[in-house]
Formats: C-alpha cells, sequence, structure tokens
C-alpha cells in the first residue's frame, strides 16, 4: 500500500486532489467520494499532522473541516442527547469516551468502523489538555485528525470531539492563580473555536478536604468551575456539553453529600455570572476507586481497581435529580474486560478509556522491539525525576512511556506492521461498545442531535 503523502507547499497539496474535489468559491465540491475518503482524504491529513509548511497545515486543516461538512460528518455537542438522559427518555447504556493519544486518524477511523458495525452513533474522542503536550497534538491538529478519519471510515452523522481534563493545575494555582486561570480559559476558547463541541471542567484539583464543611472544601471548586461554564455560554456557537467533576481521580470515594455540595454551590455562581435561565452542566465526573493509567505492580502488571458500582450508582441518582444526564467515570480502560457491562447496569452516563488502548498498542506482539527499546531509553533520558523511590524500572516506564508517544509520533502514523495492531484495536474497541450497550443507539443520537452545517472562511492560502 502507498504511503499517504505529506505535501510541502499549498500547491502541492492541491495536486493531489485533482479530479477528486474542487473549490466554488469558499466551499469544497467533492467529485469523488470513494477517492476522497480512501486515498485523498489520508494526503490531506498526513500534511495536516506532519508538513512543515504553517500554509499547507492551515489549508489542510480547512479541507477536511468543510469536506466533513459537505459529508454529513459533523462536529457536534452531545449536551441534548444528555439532556434526553437526565429526563429519562432514554436509558440502558453509557456513552464511550476513548482518549486517542497517537495513531488519532487510524484510530478514529477503526472506531467509527466498530461503532458502524453495531449500528451505534454516539462514541465520544477526546483529549486531555494534559495530553496534548506529551501527544505533541493541538485541538486544532486533533479534530482535524479524527473528522479525517471518521470520512475514511464512510462514517455519517455527528460525531462527539471533546476536551478532556481541562484541568487546573493545584501547585501552579498556588503560586498564580490568576495566571493559571486565564490559561485554562484560553485553552477552553481554542478548543471551541476549532469545533469541540464538548468540554470537561476539571478544577477537582482545587478541592481543600482539610475544611471542615463540605460547601468550603467544594468551593473553589465550584466557583472556577462556574466561571469557565459562563465563559463558555458567552462565547458557544453552538450548545457546549459542559462537565464538571468533584473528586480528583485516584483519591478517595466521592459521596452523595460533596456531589449535592458542589452542584448546588455551582448552580449559585453559575446564575450569578450567566443568568438564572443559563444552560448548566450535563455530567458530573465522580471518583469510584480507579487510577488514571492503573497502578501497575512491580512485574509490571496492572493491579485490580476496587471500583464501587454502587456509589457510582447512587452518585448518578443524584446527578439525575439535579436534571444530568448522570455521573461520569475516569480511568476505566485497565479495569478486567469482565467489568465493563456494570456501568450501563449502574446508569453510568460516560466511561473515560485511555490508558488501555495505549498499552495494547506498546504491548502487541507486533510492535517493532527497536522502536520500543527508543522509548524506554527516551523515558530515562526525559523523565527520570518522575521516579518515585522504590518503582522498579519496569513501574517507571510503564507509568512514563506515554510522554514517549509525541517524540516517536511520526513512527507510529507510520509504522508499516501498524494494519494488524489497528485491526485488534478495533475489535476491542467493537468489544467495549457492546458491552457499554451502544449498539444500535444510532436512531437515538439522531433524534435528539442537530449537527448543523457550520462553514470556516476559506484561508488565505487557497485563494490564489
Amino acid at each position: 500500500m502507498t504511503a499517504p503523502r505529506v505535501a510541502a507547499s499549498v500547491g502541492e497539496l492541491v495536486s493531489y486532489l485533482d479530479g477528486i474535489c474542487h473549490l466554488e468559491g469558499e466551499r469544497v465540491v467533492i467529485d469523488d467520494v470513494e477517492a476522497f475518503s480512501r486515498t485523498a482524504i489520508k494526503d490531506i491529513a498526513w500534511s495536516a499532522t506532519f508538513s512543515d509548511s504553517d500554509e499547507v497545515v492551515e489549508a489542510a486543516r480547512w479541507l477536511v473541516w468543510e469536506a466533513s461538512q459537505e459529508l454529513g460528518v459533523r462536529s457536534a455537542s452531545i449536551h441534548e442527547l444528555y439532556m434526553a438522559r437526565s429526563r429519562d427518555e432514554y436509558s440502558g447504556w453509557s456513552e464511550p469516551a476513548i482518549n486517542l493519544r497517537t495513531q488519532v486518524f487510524d484510530m478514529a477511523s477503526a472506531g467509527c468502523r466498530a461503532a458502524m458495525e453495531l449500528g451505534a452513533g454516539s462514541p465520544i474522542w477526546e483529549l486531555a489538555r494534559s495530553e496534548q503536550a506529551y501527544t505533541f497534538q493541538r485541538p486544532g491538529e486533533y479534530i482535524t485528525s479524527v473528522l479525517a478519519g471518521a470520512i475514511h471510515a464512510g462514517w455519517e452523522g455527528p460525531i462527539f470531539i471533546q476536551g478532556d481534563h481541562y484541568q487546573w493545575n493545584a501547585k501552579n494555582y498556588a503560586k498564580d492563580p490568576d495566571q493559571v486561570t486565564d490559561a485554562l480559559h484560553q485553552a477552553t476558547l481554542n478548543a471551541m473555536s476549532v469545533g469541540y463541541g464538548n468540554i470537561d471542567i476539571d478544577s477537582s484539583t482545587l478541592v481543600d478536604l482539610c475544611i471542615d464543611t463540605l460547601d468550603e472544601q467544594q468551593k473553589v471548586n465550584y466557583t472556577r468551575a462556574a466561571e469557565l461554564a459562563a465563559l463558555i455560554r458567552e462565547n458557544e456557537e453552538l450548545t457546549i456539553s459542559i462537565g464538571g467533576e468533584i473528586g480528583e481521580v485516584g483519591k478517595a470515594n466521592s459521596s452523595p453529600e460533596e456531589l449535592r455540595a458542589y452542584l448546588d454551590g455551582f448552580n449559585r455562581e453559575f446564575a450569578a455570572r450567566a443568568g438564572a435561565g443559563a444552560i448548566g452542566l450535563s455530567k458530573v465526573s465522580v471518583q469510584t476507586g480507579t487510577s488514571h493509567g492503573g497502578v501497575p505492580t512491580a512485574d509490571g502488571k496492572v493491579a485490580e481497581a476496587a471500583l464501587d458500582f454502587e456509589v457510582l450508582r447512587e452518585l448518578g441518582i443524584v446527578a439525575r435529580e439535579y436534571g444530568l444526564a448522570g455521573a461520569v467515570q475516569h480511568g476505566a480502560s485497565t479495569l478486567p474486560d469482565e467489568l465493563f457491562h456494570k456501568f450501563p447496569e449502574a446508569e453510568t452516563a460516560e466511561v473515560h478509556l485511555a490508558t488501555g488502548f495505549q498499552n495494547f498498542l506498546y504491548e502487541h506482539e507486533l510492535f517493532p522491539a527497536e522502536l520500543y527499546a527508543s522509548v524506554e531509553a527516551w523515558v530515562n533520558a526525559n523523565c527520570a525525576d518522575e521516579r518515585s523511590e522504590g518503582q522498579t524500572d519496569v513501574q517507571f516506564v510503564y507509568k512514563t512511556r506515554k510522554k514517549a508517544l509525541g517524540p516517536i509520533k511520526r513512527d507510529l502514523w507510520d509504522l508499516d506492521v501498524k494494519d494488524q495492531i489497528i485491526a485488534d484495536q478495533q475489535e476491542k474497541m467493537k468489544f467495549i461498545f457492546e458491552q457499554l450497550g451502544i449498539r444500535g443507539n444510532k436512531a437515538t443520537v439522531e433524534k435528539f442531535i442537530n449537527a448543523p452545517v457550520r462553514h470556516k472562511p476559506l484561508p488565505a492560502s487557497l485563494k490564489a
């Protein structure tokens, strides 16, 4: 198979598309949908990701966005679907939200194919703000890769792209709260400007459990969340689905009392800033016993998490009392396969999945040994200060190898054995989708979700 091409100039990029699509005024017209979706979209996606020319990147991103509008593969907000769940107009499934840290084009394509096989329409494709840095992909690149992968898969309908964990760093916040907050605000506006329809606000790192009352413990958390939510409402083009969070993942389990304190406080502060009738949160993340990335044992295996599904169920009930879709579970991808069906049984609104897919890639039998050796060498050279006392070499590499995804990004996108790895990832996603109950939900999704056409201005590089 011919490798995708990376254009060095806008003229070269346009030449790849001759006879496949063309411009009419400021719109893309696709003349050959099959050729565009099969091969041209790869050239555009690779150029958007790896070209050294800023003009090429700009043009490629615009082409993908406009093609997505033309083909009906439109970035959307899941808000109205979640509101329908809050009204008990449907139930029985949990939304999978998958963090695509690498091989984004191929992974998004595989995930869309898996969903299509099941008649599912609701997977969420997300990237945490922290992941942007170490995976070398900013929101404009990420949404382009996801949309391009969806087009390649033949996806039709709304597609949900989410900013996960737009999070305050507690240590930095203690030193300069305004600087950290302003950076979060700008990052959020940037994600919205490129087309994200869903943002998860995570100010749970600012909870102070040393204070006596629950309201005071949660006060900084809900106040900062309300400020950012109001900013989103002030600047949104469509109604963004906004998530809040009460318990930092990996810490103590959340309680119904904590959740009520957070939601009561958030609603007060949000109404004061956005107005009494403004649309607030659609969901809330809680802690029920998981840890991001899992906890590696000395031999490199992942320790079994003591996830409390009853707590998760109780918190979901409370969340729906407040008009939300329910509770969100983070850190789930490293759980045993036999647990996933329990999430819809507990009426979990959304389940976040990240490290398990990364682990699947690194630990696949076809993953090149020499490339993994370079990962180990990179983390030993660049992450030594993150090593905890008593950590084995295997534990250290397990916890830090995600940070090598950026440096080896092109290697992973061009991996000559990736087809089988991606096919196996697709089966893994299909299994999880099935377990989370989203088979056959496409009609319900499209009943509640409207993804309007949203054009973007033609970039100067394509006007010549």
